[in-house]
């Protein structure tokens, strides 16, 4: 199901609240031009800033606006881990097709402490879960070793892997497993990740040239890295 170019949506705002309209012209936009999947209340959705009522709803219009046509999967991060069960238990109510969660940032949990988060909040909810690694962002790596543990947990289906290092994607799928979703979050080395064994990219650049992006995971997904290649080339100032 998840797969391709998925962007991680914007949320626009308009006089200090969530402009509603505008950002369901943006998901219609999206699925038009071909994107594979979407992100709402990711980090480029401004996730961390959100108030509770805000990230929820915009979570609900995303859901309502693509109404089926490609899947959501929705941020429920946090550095708290009560909160993130709370998140996820709203994207699920809200009908997303499964949560990203990030490592928790600031805290720099131990590889145990990461763990714990993620069993957490897989024992909360019953709602497919892609974990994200972004250590330039939250300073915790998740460690090859511990992303196997995590794999292991019965909700988890995925990785969003922004640490740009391609070798760990043979690692993950050694011991994660072939079924384990490993997606890309560098839009820059999105094309050599595919190339590895990815299957798709949670990208920024496609808020911008979402057909171009999904032109670019099509070619690369269906083997075809000349045309794939072609297509990066013109996007990589953008990246």
């Amino acid at each position: 199901m998840f797969h391709g170019s998925i962007p991680a949506l914007i949320t626009p705002f308009r006089d200090g609240i969530v402009d509603e309209g505008p950002f369901q012209a943006l998901v219609e936009r999206q699925i038009a031009e071909g994107s594979h999947g979407l992100v709402p209340c990711g980090t480029t959705g401004e996730s961390a800033t959100l108030s509770i009522a805000e990230h929820l709803r915009v979570v609900a219009l995303c859901v309502e606006a693509a109404a089926r046509r490609a899947p959501v999967i929705a941020g429920a991060g946090s550095n708290n881990t009560a909160h993130a069960v709370e998140l996820a238990r709203g994207a699920k109510a809200a009908g997303a097709d499964a949560v990203l969660v990030v490592a928790p940032y600031y805290n720099k949990p131990s590889q145990d402490g990461v763990f714990a988060h993620f069993k957490a909040i897989n024992d909360a909810v019953e709602i497919p879960i892609v974990v994200y690694n972004v250590p330039a962002r939250t300073i915790t790596d998740i460690s090859v070793e511990t992303m196997g543990r995590i794999a292991g947990l019965a909700n988890v289906i995925g990785v969003k892997d922004a640490t740009s290092d391609l070798s760990r994607i043979a690692r993950h799928r050694a011991l994660c497993g072939e079924t384990f979703v490993q997606l890309s979050g560098e839009d820059g080395s999105a094309l050599g990740f595919n190339a590895h064994g990815g299957r798709g990219c949670i990208s920024v650049t496609a808020n911008v040239a979402p057909k171009l992006c999904a032109q670019m995971q099509d070619a690369s997904l269906g083997g075809d890295f000349e045309t794939a290649r072609a297509i990066d080339a013109k996007l990589s100032p953008l990246h």
